[in-house]
């Protein structure tokens, strides 16, 4: 891999990193410095690696045009060929230059810096507009539907059989069981506020899977958005909300309104999305929390308990957002 960037130096150590659940990526130091070596992980299951190198190299491309904007992006480096994708043996690699920084929640964040949040996400969309275009004529990507009740109910009898005919089953068994009959009842009591299909003039490109372990910050300022493997077309301001439910959720599973108003603020003027835009997004991802059981179907039907301490608070997000469905909307509309 390095051969093909003879300014890199000679390689001294490659170590695996842990941090995220779906990418293989690799720390490499050389006598010239330190890189990150990212393995792109066929998520469509392609046989051909050539069809996943062409996203790739639209992912790279959008960084590097973003980054002329001063976007704080990392884009990958160039080859001797001028290429960003390196495929060994049909997969695809990455060398980017190694960027010094944390991961920062919510919680970690001031009132301010929620606010240079918003701030920036809304200039990743607006960028992203202008470099790649506008996201109205493209369809969204598949499986955008708002989710069917229907389809839940059948989930959560799936999932409650897997969690009670566990022998012996744990704290986290019994706490699953508990939110599954809980979510049932409310989704029996708000199944008629499901939302409709979007319209497009909300739709744009966006990141995809905005959240702290795709934020580096060093000290106060952000320095590099990482992970651009969702880049597509989606309705935005349900990123600027999807966002907001990771980074400003406390342990008990509540939102800090105080620093999602702010955040909601200046994504607003930094898009330029109206708060109809926002109260449409609103609903639809309380609505789309409302039936999501990611966490569980990974645990019970694939054994991978890998997201396990994500649960208590992402389950308990849904009742509290649910109860204070109106504070919430008045959060990011206000």
């Amino acid at each position: 891999m390095l051969r093909r960037y003879p300014d890199a130096g000679e390689p001294l150590a490659c170590e695996p990193l842990t941090k995220g659940l779906l990418n293989h990526g690799y720390r490499v130091s050389t006598t010239r410095g330190a890189y990150f070596l990212k393995h792109h992980l066929d998520k469509h299951h392609l046989d051909d690696a050539t069809g996943d190198r062409a996203t790739i190299v639209r992912q790279h491309r959008a960084t590097q045009r973003l980054q002329s904007l001063g976007v704080p992006v990392a884009p990958p480096l160039t080859d001797t060929e001028g290429d960003t994708v390196t495929v060994i043996e049909g997969r695809c690699y990455a060398l980017h230059p190694w960027v010094d920084g944390l991961h920062r929640v919510g919680a970690e964040l001031t009132t301010a810096q929620s606010r240079r949040l918003g701030a920036l996400l809304g200039a990743v969309h607006t960028g992203l507009e202008q470099v790649m275009g506008p996201g109205s004529g493209l369809p969204p990507r598949p499986g955008h539907g708002s989710p069917d009740p229907a389809d839940t109910f059948e989930l959560i009898d799936e999932l409650l059989a897997a969690a009670r005919g566990l022998r012996p089953r744990d704290a986290f068994d019994e706490l699953a069981v508990h939110r599954l009959v809980e979510r049932r009842a409310l989704l029996e009591q708000h199944a008629h506020r499901r939302p409709p299909t979007p319209d497009g003039p909300a739709t744009g490109w966006v990141h995809g899977d905005f959240h702290p372990l795709n934020l580096l910050y060093r000290g106060a300022d952000p320095v590099a958005i990482v992970d651009w493997d969702r880049l597509g077309v989606q309705p935005r301001a349900e990123e600027a909300v999807r966002a907001a439910a990771i980074f400003f959720v406390r342990p008990a599973g509540e939102l800090d309104l105080e620093k999602v108003r702010a955040y909601a603020r200046a994504y607003r003027r930094a898009a330029g999305a109206g708060a109809a835009e926002l109260a449409a997004a609103v609903h639809r991802v309380w609505w789309e929390r409302l039936n999501d059981f990611w966490i569980l179907r990974w645990r019970y039907r694939l054994h991978d308990r890998r997201a396990d301490p994500q649960f208590p608070a992402v389950s308990a997000l849904a009742v509290w957002w649910t109860r204070e469905y109106e504070a919430v909307g008045e959060a990011f509309t206000e």
